[in-house]
Formats: C-alpha cells, structure tokens, sequence
C-alpha cells in the first residue's frame, strides 16, 4: 500500500528588500513520502527567493512534467518553471522551451558542484535558465525549522535570505552559479 503525502501548513512572511516584495503565503506543502524535510525546506526558500502572488507550489517530486514550483500567467503560460536538486540536461532544455524564466535551485554540497562542472558548457546554451546553489551546511540548518505547522519570517537582502521562527534563525547566502 503507498504512503500517502505528510501535509505541512506554513505561514510564510516575506520582505524582499531587494526586489521589494512584501507578502504574506499561507501555503500548504504535500510533502511527498520520499521528500527529505531538507528538500521541503529548500522548497520554501526557493519560493521564498522567487516570491510571486501567482506563484504555487505544485506536486513537484510526484511527478515528471511539472516543476518543484512554477508562477503560471492567468491564459496558463509558464512564466516561472522552478526546479530542485539536479535534474538532467533534457529536462533543463524541455523546461526552457516551455516556461518564460526557469531557475534550478540545487543543494547537498559536493554532488551539486559535480552535476553543475559536469552540465555548464550545456547549460550556457540555455538564454533562459538560472542556477542557484544553497550550501549544505545551510540547507540542513534550515530543517531545524521545520514543523507541521510552521510560522516563518524571511527577510531578504542583498541577496541573503533570514528565516526566523520559534525554533530559531537561519541565514541563507544562495551562490549563483548562473544568473539570466
């Protein structure tokens, strides 16, 4: 018998200095039973970093044609295909054809930088695509947030993500490894 997603409810307040963007997200994660809450947290900064009123969690891991995220246009073009971890080359290059903007957000340290040594003359190609790596010590810290309920604050500036809840406070410093 298949598991079915743990569902996690988390109260998300945003103040992007940066791009000054200033929202409140009640979003409700599916976290799929494969999922790491390393990876659902990921997630959260990921949405956390690219923040939109139009942009939506979708069932990302479960399945093979949708994104970890994606920020659809009211006719359902893709403006925004965000993806996690470090999906293959053909994926990539499907999801530049797709989507308007697509960002990778990768993570777990050394596997990451391999993927990325061993896909950037490929990568370059794509005039669309954005590469963002969260350093592993980051991102495991930032699973000391999680709870099923979750009530975070993230301030954002100068390209450094604060997440601040009960539980503590983590700070971020995505590197960008490609930036379109």
């Amino acid at each position: 018998m298949a598991q079915n997603a743990t569902i996690f409810k988390a109260q998300l307040n945003i103040a992007d200095m940066d791009r000054h963007y200033y929202h409140e997200h009640n979003l409700t994660i599916a976290r799929h039973p494969s999922e790491t809450d390393e990876r659902m947290m990921v997630r959260l900064a990921a949405f956390a970093l690219n923040a939109h009123e139009q942009l939506q969690l979708t069932k990302g891991i479960s399945t093979d044609d949708e994104p970890d995220l994606w920020h659809k246009s009211l006719s359902g073009e893709i403006l925004h295909w965000i993806d996690l971890g470090m999906p293959d080359e053909k994926r990539i290059r499907k999801a530049c054809g797709r989507a308007q903007r697509v960002t990778i957000v990768c993570y777990g340290g050394n596997p990451a930088e391999h993927w990325y040594e061993k896909n950037a003359n490929a990568l370059q190609r794509c005039q669309n695509l954005s590469i963002v790596n969260i350093a592993s010590e980051e991102s495991q810290a930032l699973t000391e947030l999680t709870q099923r309920t979750m009530h975070l604050q993230c301030n954002i500036q100068d390209e450094q993500l604060w997440f601040s809840s009960e539980q503590g406070s983590v700070t971020l410093s995505p590197q960008y490894w490609l930036r379109r």
